[in-house]
């Protein structure tokens, strides 16, 4: 897979971040000698901003060697690794071919790094364990009624199943509520349902979350925890316009509580499968 441009512009501004209150500088004072040292580019204190809050799709790297000379990073293979990072953080991977229907690629930019991915899906069956049957209905029963469309969203999310079979791939654990399950069209609810069973891994986990477990703290909706190797966690919220990034240290643990809470409330992995197997047995 190629390397996360998202991840990539996460850890280039937090260290661009970093360098600069180590100076105690300002965003004032660094665009005002920016200028300085670059009068023919484009500096201020809200492109400084900018930077620092991931919001440039692309770091020139004159703009870059010009913020190290203000920041007073000399070393030139230090110099170098910042170069390296900001070309990694521009690649695009395998998703910009479908920007059409994905976005930006954001999420998929973060779910293709992590080392471990932990969700709660109260109504749908998570999208990395979805046949091709089930994604298309939860694609036209989100209002998509252009069949070209609707291929391209499927094709997409097949491709994103494919993290689950790399030599490396990210520890799954997916607690997936009860009401999900009775969700899924009759016609389709068997074949997903022993996909779900057949999904079992070492490095995939699925609990179902049953009815009996009764109310319980993650409730209020569907969320992703995601880790890295070498970067901060990432709590992901899908709404219905658009999803939402936290990444303060109270929203991270307030979702790892919530994450455990929920699953000390959901059947084992072994208990989960007699689950599924009880129901595909209901639904046959």
């Amino acid at each position: 897979m190629a390397a996360s441009p998202t991840l990539r512009r996460r850890r280039l501004a937090r260290q661009l971040l970093s360098l600069r209150a180590n100076t105690g500088k300002t965003v004032d004072a660094v665009a005002k000698e920016a200028k300085q040292r670059s009068p023919k580019r484009p500096w201020s204190a809200a492109k400084v901003t900018r930077i620092e809050g991931r919001k440039l799709q692309h770091l020139r790297e004159t703009d870059l060697l010009t913020l190290l000379d203000v920041y007073g990073v000399t070393d030139e293979e230090e110099r170098a690794a910042y170069v390296k990072l900001a070309k990694e953080a521009s690649q695009a991977g395998w998703w910009v071919g479908y920007k059409d229907v994905l976005g930006s690629g954001a999420y998929i930019d973060l779910e293709t790094e992590a080392v471990q991915l932990r969700t709660y899906e109260p109504m749908y069956i998570p999208g990395l364990l979805q046949t091709r049957a089930y994604a298309e209905a939860v694609v036209r029963g989100s209002g998509v009624t252009d069949d070209h469309e609707v291929t391209r969203r499927v094709e997409a999310r097949m491709m994103r199943r494919q993290i689950l079979d790399r030599p490396d791939a990210p520890k799954l654990t997916a607690l997936v509520d009860e009401s999900a399950l009775r969700k899924i069209p009759s016609e389709i609810a068997p074949e997903q349902v022993r996909h779900l069973t057949a999904m079992q891994r070492p490095h995939v986990e699925i609990h179902v979350v049953p009815d009996e477990a009764g109310p319980h703290h993650a409730m209020s909706g569907a969320f992703v925890l995601m880790t890295f190797p070498h970067d901060p966690s990432v709590v992901y919220l899908e709404q219905s316009m658009a999803g939402m990034f936290l990444e303060t240290e109270e929203e991270l643990a307030h979702y790892e509580a919530l994450f455990t809470d929920t699953q000390d409330v959901a059947l084992s992995v072994d208990a989960s499968v007699a689950f599924l197997e009880a129901h595909l047995k209901k639904i046959q």
